[in-house]
């Protein structure tokens, strides 16, 4: 058996990673924050050593992009220091690291979509930690691939797409910004991905290393994203709110957000054959678990 080790197991992406349909002799091992505290280097060495693991997913992260403001050491220990001991682990071990960013790391003044290769200039601590996470990485094991994402969403924890519908169902009216420009992600088609990659790199020596994005297919805002919500969650019963456009400048927050987190794909369609679909699509497979499917896909 390969047992992959996860990192974050009880956030959105450990739980899709440990619930995706792993191959036969595969299988994941997504750890908790109660069973691998990621603020301990020591204990993330001894985690690492303590069995013949195949290859670690660094999923965990402190994603408290606001808080992180006030809370900068434990921030950097989580999103810098556990990748540089989770990095220098997995080189003692001889396997692959796969480590989950952010494209917090850009500025988010750029027109169009991000390249990998793009200069990066994190605006708070959130992103500016997650920068040094992929620096540990790149510098701390050689078979790495590091993969910046963004919006993530799904059926579980906290996000997006489930704070929209509670509040929704409460409000007949929602303000939603309108001048951010991003691509949401679907929790399992990110685990899938980077499943996908992990394997690679443990069965091919010669698997590609390096920095890539995933995120679904296709831009949208905030607002957009909304709306699209609110479109897709009242063809199955759910509900369906007025929302209003605002700007960042009218929901200030006190950490700033990248204007334009568009993420390109080519470099993981390149190397990885990977294509992500659509977001409107990938909602609706989210929707379908919170709300179930709706009468058109009942009845077809």
């Amino acid at each position: 058996m390969k047992a992959v080790l996860v990192t974050g197991g009880s956030g959105q992406l450990g739980t899709e990673l440990a619930r995706f349909s792993w191959p036969e002799g595969w299988e994941a091992v997504a750890l908790t924050r109660a069973e691998l505290d990621l603020t301990d280097p020591a204990a993330i060495a001894a985690k690492v050593a303590e069995r013949p693991w195949a290859a670690v997913i660094s999923a965990g992260a402190y994603t408290a992009v606001d808080k992180a403001e006030s809370d900068s050491v434990t921030a950097w220990q989580v999103n810098a220091l556990a990748p540089a001991a989770l990095a220098a682990a997995c080189t003692a071990a001889g396997i692959p690291i796969v480590h989950v960013s952010t494209d917090y790391v850009f500025a988010g003044d750029k027109q169009g979509a991000w390249e990998v290769d793009d200069p990066v200039a994190p605006l708070g601590v959130y992103g500016a930690s997650k920068l040094g996470g992929e620096l540990a990485v790149r510098t701390g094991c050689k078979r790495h691939a590091i993969v910046r994402t963004a919006w993530v969403v799904s059926a579980h924890g906290n996000n997006f797409v489930k704070t929209m519908l509670r509040v929704g169902a409460e409000r007949p009216v929602l303000r939603v910004v309108a001048d951010q420009q991003g691509s949401p992600t679907a929790a399992a088609d990110l685990a899938a991905a980077l499943a996908a990659m992990t394997m690679r790199l443990v069965d091919d020596p010669a698997a590609p290393t390096g920095t890539y994005h995933f995120s679904n297919a296709g831009p949208t805002s905030w607002h957009g994203f909304a709306e699209e919500i609110f479109r897709q969650a009242a063809a199955r019963g759910g509900p369906s709110p007025q929302v209003e456009a605002i700007t960042s400048a009218e929901f200030p927050t006190p950490a700033a957000r990248p204007a334009n987190s568009v993420l390109s794909h080519r470099a993981i369609e390149q190397d990885y054959g990977i294509h992500p679909q659509g977001w409107q699509s990938a909602l609706g497979d989210i929707l379908d678990q919170l709300l179930g499917s709706s009468k058109v896909e009942k009845t077809a």
